[in-house]
């Protein structure tokens, strides 16, 4: 156990990250030595920073605090801190529950945090505390994620989102744009810009989204590579944002839209205010204005209700479109919510499973086509690692953990965070396979 260490473990979405970086920042600033997400955790305090989204992700991060407990139990961990989504909506269950965690705070008091630990020795400076002024970063120093805002007005029927965060708040633009110079300072040239619903930004100013002229103020910044946009919502979506997306080549040509489902049937009980004929002309749109754009959406199965046609539609839908990069999960009932308060769980668990493979397999046939058409071209790409005999990179068309890798073999030195020519010889649906021009 190392005296002034301690472990921050981060759960759920890259939001979470975010803050587990400020977080970082400011213990580093007391004179702690502060270890991200360690496979072999050592220090004599334990920060989790948790996730309550869906069910599947609340049982992970409870898992994650009970192994905890244990080192503790064993003299291995002398304080252990728990943060986050869950904690912001489960505290007085958790402090009953789970006692043995010393305090629980939410996912916007961690300053209250910062006051329970004590000031350490200072006895070093670490590089990150001399790089950066607001916070630390755990992503490889070329990118950052920059979340724009907090909070969800939206009020879809299953998300337990707006429960557990609240309101929409958007971030001051000067603010954004502060930290987005300074990062660039630090070595930053590729921005994933995240906030819960991306296209709401600036409503909460004067009633109208404000992200298109953000994002070409962040385009306009020197030194600013690439910007990737994640998790937009079709309904009322900006169209100017295209325009800005068309105009700069330092915006990559990738949207993240999470769409859920195209049936009218299942799209009106899930409340999200869009119908099908809406999202088949959106999606038109934007491959009208971005030809080489790559869609990435997320897709729900099972809702309640959501009946055989629902799901042969949601197929056909997705076998038309042909979306470049998709997710989907099976629906998760979550307290409080409108669909738990007002609808039947009714549709079995083997049935969502099932048709959670069958659009899985569907996919993945599109995604491997779809790779398979990039051999032979030359594309740019950013280094992100070296792995054995490979260095790992992107193209634009790929946002960091979730989508496809191009892997070049090492037989000549390249450089992390540095953009190189690609020609792509051989690809899976995971992964395109390159050589250096």
């Amino acid at each position: 156990m190392k005296k002034n260490q301690i472990d921050i473990i981060t759960m759920g979405c890259s939001k979470n990250l975010v803050d587990s970086e400020r977080l970082v920042k400011r213990f580093e600033e007391k004179g702690y030595c502060c270890v991200p997400d360690s496979h072999r955790p050592e220090g004599e305090i334990a920060v989790i920073n948790t996730c309550g989204f869906i069910e599947a992700a609340k049982e992970e991060s409870i898992n994650t605090i009970l192994e905890f407990v244990k080192r503790k139990e064993k003299g291995q961990l002398n304080r252990l801190y728990v943060m986050g989504c869950l904690s912001q909506r489960y505290k007085k269950e958790l402090e009953n529950e789970i006692p043995e965690v010393d305090k629980y705070y939410g996912k916007f008091n961690f300053k209250k945090l910062l006051q329970d630990i004590p000031d350490a020795k200072r006895d070093f400076i670490t590089d990150r505390e001399r790089r950066f002024a607001t916070r630390a970063r755990f992503t490889p120093r070329h990118y950052a994620y920059l979340k724009i805002a907090e909070g969800c007005d939206r009020h879809c029927a299953y998300c337990a989102i707006p429960l557990i965060t609240g309101k929409h708040i958007s971030r001051p633009k000067e603010e954004i744009l502060a930290e987005v110079r300074e990062q660039v300072t630090n070595g930053v040239k590729e921005f994933q810009v995240i906030e819960q619903e991306l296209t709401y930004y600036g409503m909460d100013f004067d009633g109208k989204s404000h992200i298109a002229e953000l994002i070409e103020d962040i385009a306009n910044i020197e030194g600013v590579k690439w910007i990737r946009l994640h998790y937009a919502y079709p309904n009322q979506f900006p169209m100017e944002l295209l325009d800005v997306m068309a105009r700069h080549d330092n915006i990559c040509k990738y949207l993240d839209i999470a769409l859920q489902h195209i049936s009218d049937h299942v799209l009106k009980r899930m409340r999200r205010h869009v119908s099908k004929q809406e999202t088949l002309d959106l999606i038109a749109k934007i491959r009208e204005k971005i030809p080489e754009i790559h869609l990435r959406t997320t897709l729900m199965v099972g809702f309640p209700g959501e009946t055989e046609e629902d799901f042969k539609e949601l197929m056909e839908f997705v076998r038309c479109e042909r979306f470049e990069r998709m997710g989907a999960f099976a629906y998760s009932e979550e307290d409080g919510t409108y669909s738990q308060l007002h609808y039947e769980d009714n549709v079995p668990q083997h049935v969502k499973q099932e048709r959670l493979d069958r659009l899985m397999a569907l996919q993945q046939g599109i995604s491997l086509e779809i790779e398979a058409a990039k051999i032979g071209k030359t594309m740019k790409v950013i280094i992100d690692r070296k792995e054995g005999s490979y260095y790992i990179g992107r193209t634009e068309f790929c946002s960091p953990d979730v989508d496809p890798e191009v892997l070049i073999p090492a037989t000549r030195p390249l450089r992390t965070g540095f953009f190189y020519n690609i020609r792509i010889t051989d690809s899976t649906e995971f992964d395109l396979y390159g050589e250096i021009l």
